[in-house]
C-alpha cells in the first residue's frame, strides 16, 4: 500500500503559498496598470502623492505614483514571501491588517485634506476593506502536515 503526501499541490506549494503568490501577482499587475493610459484615466494628471490628481484606475479608483509604487512593493513582497508557507501566511495576515487600517483611516479623513496623501475615496476604502478581510481570512487556511492531516 502506498501513502500519498497531500500537504502540497502538484507545484509543491501549499494553499497559503498559492494564495500569497496570486495576491502578489495581482498587486504587481495593478501597480503597473496604474501607469498605463487607457487602464488609468487621466494618467497625465498622475501626482506623486495626495488627492489633487485626477488619475483613476479603471475609472473607479483614485491613484497616485505613491499608490502605484505601494502596489508594486506589495506585489514583490507577495511573490517573494510565497516561497515558504510561514512567510506566505505572515504576508497575508500582516498585509491584510495594513489594508484594514488603511480602510479605517480612509473612513475618518476628509478626502480634500492634506491627510489624504494616498489618495483615498469611497471606492478605494471598500476595496481596501475587501482586501484586508480576505487577506486576513486566507492567512488562516488549514496547514497540511506531512502525513496528509490538516491542522488549522
Amino acid at each position: 500500500m502506498t501513502t500519498t503526501d497531500r500537504s502540497t499541490t502538484r507545484t509543491g506549494r501549499t494553499p497559503v503559498q498559492i494564495v500569497a503568490l496570486l495576491y502578489g501577482a495581482v498587486f504587481l499587475l495593478v501597480g503597473v496598470a496604474g501607469f498605463i493610459p487607457g487602464l488609468t484615466q487621466n494618467v497625465g494628471d498622475l501626482q506623486l502623492a495626495g488627492h489633487e490628481g485626477h488619475a483613476m484606475l479603471l475609472g473607479i479608483f483614485h491613484v497616485s505614483i505613491l499608490h502605484n509604487v505601494v502596489h508594486l512593493l506589495y506585489g514583490v513582497a507577495g511573490v517573494a514571501l510565497a516561497r515558504t508557507p510561514g512567510s506566505a501566511r505572515q504576508y497575508l495576515l500582516w498585509g491584510g491588517v495594513v489594508y484594514l487600517l488603511l480602510a479605517l483611516y480612509g473612513v475618518f479623513i476628509d478626502y480634500d485634506s492634506a491627510a489624504n496623501f494616498v489618495p483615498l475615496s469611497d471606492a478605494n476604502n471598500w476595496l481596501h476593506l475587501g482586501l484586508g478581510l480576505t487577506m486576513v481570512a486566507l492567512s488562516f487556511l488549514p496547514r497540511p502536515t506531512v502525513d496528509g492531516e490538516v491542522r488549522v
